[in-house]
């Protein structure tokens, strides 16, 4: 208990082996120990007590699309980690695309870890790219620190970072399996959009039927049965269709090395409530139907489902035109994820520990950050201070991303966010930040 500065007490700290009142002391931006309550504080030591507010662990977002630089104007790394420091997110992974450089090679890594360095209000680290053609670049981009590689089965929506095909699917999963990497896969069959009915304009109808659950069942389907050939670790991103559940259930019973991700717009929102022409709900794959999600909820339960993450993606508001074929597919989320789930959670008779699995815990132990993820002795000083009693009505204008368009405007939550702690300091409180102090991470990094 030498060199404790800290310590947060709470009759609510959210823990791996539950919710109990206790006493955290940090030491060095690390946590210590997890005492009782009422233990002593250090000599020296700094004593806050936020009283009933439940402690939770600084949530993880393994999926966000900062795009620095290249397009700065869409989001920017000083924009993102205030609105993810604001939400209780105090690690997040950037995807690879979006940027200009695409993170694709190690030089493109090095380009963005330079701007995003002295920018970073929480801890950051990448996912690198696998693209046709970039083959050899992915063992020197996990050796330089990415902690895994996205691809997309079909189009990206951005020239730079073309979809792979079958045989190039197999030829970067078999390299990537080589060398026990990640991959996470945006699973959307292109042959079954092709077939599906492609109708512009501003009805959510039309639009949901040209992204039909078909595409993403086939390319589940698909991807099982690469990383069963190769013994290959794949994860799929932003699971819209709970059709796919049982299939991935099964996978993971007979041994196939896969997770899955969902976001809180799949889980909270439903296409009946999608008006026409409202194309800040467009993402890709759609926000389904209400039964859909229900049984989303269920895949969460059951544990199918691995963690929710905010699948961030931005853009400016002239992107967002009332026409779903050509607007900008992305959800801006990363400040209001935590009290979106939460709202929803509680009403199913969820636990703020279900929570903190499904958005700290499990991101974490995707990515392989050992250090972060509970509030137990030797993991970082991260936390969110949360007060899951207290509601709030979304206002654009009180977000940090910087372009404030969002799907939530004028949604009722439970759950406000009073303060955001990182390694052992606090970054946020009662809504004002700090300066930036987060670090880059990398996958290699044991510091």
């Amino acid at each position: 208990m030498s060199g404790v500065s800290l310590v947060l007490r709470s009759t609510r700290v959210i823990t791996p082996e539950g919710t109990r009142a206790a006493s955290i002391a940090v030491a060095g931006g690390r946590i210590a120990a997890v005492l009782p309550y009422g233990a002593d504080v250090p000599a020296g030591a700094r004593l806050v007590d936020a009283e009933d507010d439940a402690v939770l662990p600084g949530l993880v977002d393994t999926h966000v699309h900062v795009n620095d630089p290249g397009r700065t104007e869409w989001e920017g790394f000083r924009t993102a980690t205030r609105a993810a420091a604001a939400g209780g997110i105090t690690t997040l992974l950037d995807m690879p695309l979006n940027s200009l450089p695409p993170t694709t090679t190690v030089a493109h890594l090095r380009t963005k870890q330079a701007v995003a360095r002295t920018r970073a209000h929480v801890d950051v680290g990448f996912w690198g790219g696998a693209i046709p053609g970039n083959t050899e670049d992915l063992r020197p981009l996990y050796d330089a620190g990415v902690f895994g590689f996205k691809c997309f089965l079909s189009p990206s929506g951005v020239e730079e970072f073309p979809e792979l095909d079958r045989e190039q699917l197999g030829r970067s999963l078999a390299e990537i399996a080589g060398f026990g990497g990640l991959l996470i896969v945006h699973a959307e069959d292109p042959g079954e959009l092709a077939a599906a009915p492609q109708r512009g304009g501003p009805a959510y109808a039309d639009f949901l039927a040209s992204r039909p659950r078909a595409a993403e069942n086939a390319a589940v389907e698909g991807l099982v049965a690469q990383a069963k050939r190769l013994g290959a670790r794949v994860h799929v991103l932003h699971l819209s269709s709970s059709d796919a559940l049982p299939l991935i259930a099964a996978a993971k019973r007979e041994g196939v090395r896969i997770t899955v991700e969902s976001c809180p717009h799949f889980l909270t929102l439903t296409a009946e409530e999608v008006p026409d022409g409202a194309t800040e709900f467009k993402c890709c794959p759609p926000i389904r139907e209400a039964a859909n999600r229900d049984a989303l909820w269920q895949g969460l339960a059951d544990g199918t489902i691995d963690c929710v993450v905010s699948d961030h993606s931005p853009c400016t508001p002239d992107l967002k035109s009332p026409d779903f074929a050509a607007a900008w597919g992305g959800i801006s989320s990363l400040q209001l994820g935590l009290p979106a789930i939460w709202t929803e959670a509680r009403d199913r008779g969820h636990s703020l520990e279900d929570v903190a699995r499904w958005m700290s815990s499990g991101p974490a132990a995707l990515a392989g950050l050992s250090r972060k993820g509970a509030i137990e002795a030797g993991r970082d000083a991260d936390f969110a201070v949360l007060a899951p009693d207290e509601t709030f009505t979304v206002d654009p204008a009180a977000l940090h991303h910087r372009n404030q368009v969002t799907a939530y405007a004028g949604k009722r939550l439970y759950g406000v966010v009073r303060s955001t702690w990182l390694r052992g300091d606090r970054i946020v409180h009662d809504g004002v930040l700090a300066e930036p102090s987060g670090r880059l991470l990398e996958r290699n990094d044991r510091t």
